[in-house]
């Protein structure tokens, strides 16, 4: 039963990270991808359900957000990205650490935005990659905060997060 509990809180938070970012996206010509606010659904994926949660809700939506917006050649680099940054999010949320939310995002993010940076220059070429570097950041800083700001809600009103390690 648990399991069955587990992949439908992952199936909500996909489709609620792909309906967010679908609803804003915002293309990057230079690059051939754009940015949008998939990190939010990932990284609260990832404080919620932990490294498991992180990943799957990462891979499903990077992949699937790909495939709606028209962007299929990053399919692949998206699922294997998001999901891997969602993963280490979650595996340090779990930790027994102070500052365990901002080290998670740093680490998730930084993964991320060298990762397409190097997806993109695999695709494309070195200065295209380079060229990511900035929106990917941005991204990562807006959607890392707002999800500081949902944690910071969902435990105001004792949303049943998961277990995570002392304060």
């Amino acid at each position: 039963m648990k399991l069955q509990k587990q992949l439908v809180h992952i199936a909500v938070l996909t489709a609620l990270t792909v309906a967010l970012s679908l609803l804003f996206i915002f293309p990057v010509p230079a690059t051939n991808g754009f940015v949008t606010l998939c990190e939010v659904g990932i990284y609260t994926a990832a404080f919620l359900m932990g490294p498991v949660g992180g990943f799957w809700v990462g891979a499903l939506s990077g992949g699937m957000i790909d495939l709606l917006s028209g962007y299929p050649q990053w399919i692949l680099f998206s699922v294997l990205i998001h999901g891997v940054q969602g993963g280490i999010a979650g595996a340090i949320f779990q930790k027994n650490w102070r500052y365990k939310n901002g080290i998670s995002l740093i680490l998730a993010s930084l993964f991320m935005v060298v990762g397409y940076a190097l997806a993109t220059a695999f695709l494309y070429t070195w200065p295209a990659g380079i060229a990511s570097v900035f929106g990917n950041i941005l991204q990562n800083v807006f959607g890392g905060g707002l999800t500081l700001l949902l944690i910071a809600s969902l435990r105001k009103i004792n949303f049943p997060l998961m277990k995570e390690g002392s304060k």
